[in-house]
């Protein structure tokens, strides 16, 4: 009886806490389609009285979000891919090659995840600016080309790999980039895919470095175009509100799509020494 009843309190509780959670993504995803002044009246309203999708036509058309979309998709995308290339490359070589230093090396990354991220945005807006890549595309990607936390994580899955796989691809004549590429790759792929949520996510949703870097307009990402949006439609509460949905969907769907890879690689990461 007082296994059943604890069995029902953590049922409960867990569900008042999802249900808190997602109240206000719930709510957001209401008011987007409610019309003008709607979600500012109070009591606020959790349904809309009338559907309407007029938020939606006005951000694609009159206020041209799809240009900010195109480019947050595209940013996002090759920050996802360069960087898998480079983490799974330098997280392979820790685990596997072994040169002097090696260790050594390996914990001074892993210290420095302790520094936040904003300490070093001075320093690489002004290397970038000496080579001429603010206001590009570019001087977003080279911020996002290489994590530590992503060389860690790659690191510590290639460990479990069984060292007779490399050595048996060296005896049938396979270069060090073959090996990586036809044995380690195909047997990271549940951690390459967590690890490309991760940075996609991160990349869609990062605001400082986009709007530091970025001067023209038209290049702008989502979260600084809607950023900008606030300020001149601070009343249109649906509006923003559309544009909010517009913003979290994509990334949503992706985690969605491939949270079974991303939960098995988080635990098979966690697991290596």
């Amino acid at each position: 009886m007082i296994q059943r009843l604890g069995k029902f309190l953590i049922a409960t509780l867990a569900i008042i806490i999802a249900v808190v959670t997602l109240a206000p993504a719930l709510w957001m995803l209401s008011a987007s389609f409610m019309s003008a002044g709607e979600a500012s009246t109070f009591p606020p309203k959790l349904l809309p009285s009338r559907m309407t999708f007029e938020h939606y036509f006005t951000l694609f058309t009159r206020l041209q979000l799809s240009r900010y979309l195109v480019n947050s998709l595209v940013l996002s995308v090759s920050v996802t891919a360069i960087s898998l290339f480079f983490n799974s490359m330098a997280g392979y070589a820790f685990a596997k090659y072994r040169f002097a230093g090696r260790d050594r090396l390996f914990r001074f990354l892993v210290a420095e995840m302790v520094i936040p991220a904003q300490v070093t945005t001075l320093p690489l807006f002004l290397m970038l600016n000496k080579v001429g890549l603010i206001n590009t595309y570019a001087g977003v990607i080279v911020a996002g080309m290489a994590t530590i936390y992503g060389i860690f994580l790659v690191r510590q899955y290639a460990l479990s790999i069984p060292d007779s796989f490399i050595e048996a691809a060296r005896m049938d004549g396979a270069s060090d980039f073959r090996i990586y590429w036809r044995v380690i790759l195909p047997l990271c792929k549940p951690i390459l895919i967590t690890l490309a949520i991760f940075t996609f996510m991160g990349t869609w949703n990062d605001f400082l470095w986009p709007l530091i870097v970025m001067t023209d307009d038209s290049m702008y990402t989502l979260p600084v175009a809607l950023a900008n949006l606030t300020g001149e439609h601070v009343q249109d509460t649906e509006l923003m509100m559309a544009g909010a949905v517009i913003t979290i969907l994509p990334v949503m769907i992706i985690f969605i799509a491939l949270q079974k890879y991303y939960i098995s690689g988080i635990m098979a990461a966690g697991l290596k020494e």
